[in-house]
């Protein structure tokens, strides 16, 4: 059953992408269950599951033209946008519990000197700017694009062509030193 399942959603995010509306009612009713289900063992709280769920919906309709069936099955990229969707999730509403952590803790303490604060971030940025400097022209790519673009250590070496255990080595003596420089200013 399981392999019907996917060749159907494989068929149907197809037709889907095509902008058939009744090819996205049965896929919808083929993968909301599982869909719900990921995102509630992550998210927790029903509401917000529920609330996810519709939104991984939604984005299938949009994006389903970007769905490639060379790279996976139908199923397993519905599930992956409903997991990476659910994390999002979580961590907007561990950020926005912090903040408000931050901001009772700000009451309580002693006044905020704005100007201090500037000058301190302005000292760290250069820090971090040297600390890039002294990298390889080719680890400060590679660290450039995953953490200052946002791309995947897969996206990072599709875009510089070369391949995922090159970047991932480049990667990781790139932040091995970063993390040698820093620590002298920390």
């Amino acid at each position: 059953m399981a392999r019907g399942v996917r060749v159907e959603a494989d068929e149907l995010l197809v037709l889907v992408a095509r902008g058939d509306q009744k090819a996205f009612e049965d896929l919808y009713g083929l993968v909301s269950g599982p869909v719900f289900g990921l995102v509630r063992r992550v998210v927790r709280d029903p509401a917000q599951s529920e609330e996810v769920a519709q939104e991984v919906l939604l984005e299938l309709w949009r994006s389903a033209a970007r769905y490639d069936p060379g790279r996976g099955s139908a199923l397993a990229w519905v599930l992956t946008l409903a997991h990476r969707r659910a994390v999002d999730r979580v961590r907007s509403a561990r950020a926005a519990g912090e903040r408000e952590l931050r901001e009772a803790r700000r009451a309580d303490g002693p006044a905020f000197d704005q100007v201090a604060e500037e000058v301190e971030a302005g000292l760290e940025r250069e820090w971090v700017r040297h600390c890039l400097d002294r990298l390889t022209a080719l680890q400060r790519q590679s660290v450039t694009l995953a953490y200052y673009d946002g791309y995947t250590y897969r996206e990072v070496a599709e875009r510089l062509s070369l391949p995922l255990g090159t970047v991932k080595t480049r990667m990781r003596d790139g932040l091995t030193r970063l993390r040698e420089c820093l620590g002298g200013a920390v």
